[in-house]
């Protein structure tokens, strides 16, 4: 059975502001929902381990959102996350990283899990991100001593899109910027419009409402 790792933050607010934060939970559950359509397992982890937090769990309208929130098993897996430097990476097929603004503050700057992205990748992983997920990307450098997105393309949550959400004052850095200085390149489509990028293994979303299509794209080439 297929295996994906998902790699979710420990930082409940955005930034360094009182705003509860944390994973959004539409891009982990609308993935996770791909997953299990097709019958394949993950594990999510944390760097902390334990109760990850979730925002976005509330959205009136999402069906998958709440069919997979009020799943006893992806409660239990929510809240008792797996210590990320615990687990063996070669057991795994890809590896995920939902969006949120709450990895800004950790995972976009861990190298003890980028480090496990680097081996994974080195061992013809595939690694998926959505919206500010592929900020997981920046730290990961390979084994040749190059930034892992130094020949990918990729996207990401948009300087347009933090304006539109209200954050762009209270985010830790802007991701668009750090992605077009460190990647081959960074593209994007109109604000809040669906846009997967893949360039081989890597697959990255611009937003949430690319999240459902990043989910299909990594089981596709899980497939």
């Amino acid at each position: 059975m297929k295996k994906v790792l998902i790699p979710v933050t420990n930082h409940a607010t955005l930034g360094s502001t009182e705003q509860a934060n944390g994973t959004y939970a539409p891009e982990l559950t609308h993935v996770v929902h791909e997953l299990n359509s097709n019958g394949i397992a993950f594990d999510i982890v944390s760097i902390q381990g334990g109760k990850a937090p979730l925002y976005g769990t509330d959205i009136e309208g999402d069906e998958v959102n709440m069919q997979v929130l009020s799943d006893t098993s992806f409660q239990t897996q929510i809240n008792n996350t797996l210590v990320a430097a615990q687990v063996s990476v070669d057991d795994y097929d890809a590896i995920f990283y939902p969006g949120g603004f709450g990895l800004l503050t950790d995972l976009a700057n861990n190298e003890e899990v980028a480090a496990m992205a680097a081996k994974h990748y080195e061992a013809d992983g595939i690694i998926a991100a959505v919206c500010h997920g592929p900020a997981a990307l920046l730290p990961i450098t390979l084994s040749n001593g190059e930034p892992l997105l130094a020949s990918k393309r990729v996207t990401a949550f948009t300087r347009e899109e933090e304006i539109d959400f209200g954050t762009i004052n209270d985010i830790p850095f802007l991701l668009e910027e750090s992605l077009t200085r460190k990647a081959a390149q960074y593209s994007k489509v109109q604000p809040w419009g669906e846009f997967v990028v893949e360039d081989g293994r890597v697959i990255t979303g611009q937003n949430p409402t690319s999240a459902h299509a990043v989910g299909k794209a990594l089981v596709k080439l899980l497939s």
